[in-house]
């Protein structure tokens, strides 16, 4: 049973606007997001729930529920992305952000690193003018002006080629990346991977920005502000890559556990911007510091900004980010100075 999942572009295509539709038959939307992902398995789902989504699909349940297959990680060599919300190969991602929070530094950092691998980029350029846009653009090898132009493009590529496709928000509220999406799948073309973004920052205050996603990248106000870039949220950012068998045990437990120091050190910090260091209890400096020096050390030089900061971009494998992370949870890392943590590739033996 748990390796069922619902059949989500068919449910893209059907209902463009899920969150409303869903609300309109009195299902909760972070329910359906959940089961869209596979947050929540479909077989332990509540059978009026997935009726009512085939009801609104005007379809049936078999062609609703689609058996699952595992879910592949793209290892993007930037700490946060892969520890908190890993890229799934092949899904939509979409990145939540207003304007100035870094959400393009990091598409073109990461579309800088995709070439380097052997993938195909695509742009679909949104309507207006987007200046910060120009910036991402030496690492895109196909801008194109429409959806039937992506499309065109993407079947002369064939089912062989590697795609990593960015698009802008406005074409999710037309549905035409979904559109785009389903005759893809219906061409046998599924090593997409869709980057959905929002140049405007309206996102920031929807439920769900872009219906269902694979990824969901939520940047920071706060980490911004204090130029912890990427400014990544490591709680609220997440990945279907994060789910049951498909994510390795030393990488559930790595991630687990930093996201509860996390949590409790923005407790803390909150105390500590009103009071000072000494208003916290003595029992919590432990949690305090480690929560500061891990924030520290999950920001990175990227290659792309090294004009601008004079730092040389790295990468940091996963298994090395796993790694790191655990020696800062576990106190390795308590005598070294914040700073030296801050705007560094892996820590140094």
């Amino acid at each position: 049973m748990d390796n069922l999942k619902l059949n989500v572009s068919l449910l893209r295509q059907r209902v463009p606007n899920l969150t409303s539709a869903a609300k309109s038959v009195g299902l909760r939307p972070a329910t359906v997001s959940n089961l869209c992902t596979g947050k929540i398995p479909v077989g332990r789902a509540e059978v009026r729930t997935i009726a009512a989504l085939a009801s609104l699909a005007k379809c049936s349940l078999d062609e609703l529920i689609l058996r699952g297959e595992s879910v592949e990680m793209i290892e993007t060599g930037i700490k946060p992305l892969d520890l908190f919300a890993p890229l799934a190969k092949g899904g939509t991602v979409g990145l939540v952000a207003r304007p100035g929070m870094g959400q393009l530094v990091l598409l073109g950092e990461l579309f800088h690193r995709f070439k380097q691998d052997g993938y195909a980029t695509i742009l679909l350029k949104p309507n207006g003018e987007y200046p910060e846009l120009k910036d991402m653009l030496d690492d895109v090898q196909h801008v194109t002006h429409s959806i039937d132009d992506t499309y065109n493009l993407i079947m002369e590529m064939g089912t062989g080629a590697e795609i990593m496709f960015a698009a802008d928000r406005e074409h999710v509220l037309t549905g035409e990346i979904y559109e785009l999406q389903e005759r893809l799948q219906q061409e046998g073309i599924h090593n997409v991977t869709t980057f959905l973004v929002d140049l405007k920052g309206a996102v920031v205050d929807d439920d769900m920005p872009y219906g269902p996603l694979e990824t969901l990248w939520v940047f920071d106000a706060d980490l911004a502000a204090r130029h912890k870039f990427p400014a990544v949220h490591p709680l609220h950012s997440t990945s279907s890559v994060l789910e049951g068998s498909h994510l390795d045990q030393l990488h559930h437990i790595v991630q687990q556990r930093a996201q509860k120091l996390l949590r409790r050190y923005r407790e803390l910090r909150s105390l500590v911007n009103v009071r000072g260091v000494q208003g916290i209890p003595a029992a919590e400096l432990t949690a305090y510091g480690r929560g500061e020096r891990l924030e520290a050390y999950l920001t990175q030089p990227f290659v792309i900004a090294e004009p601008y900061t004079g730092i040389k971009g790295v990468r940091v494998a996963l298994h090395d980010t796993l790694n790191d992370v655990q020696a800062i949870l576990n106190g390795s890392m308590d005598h070294q100075a914040v700073e030296s943590l801050t705007w560094i590739g892996q820590l140094q033996a």
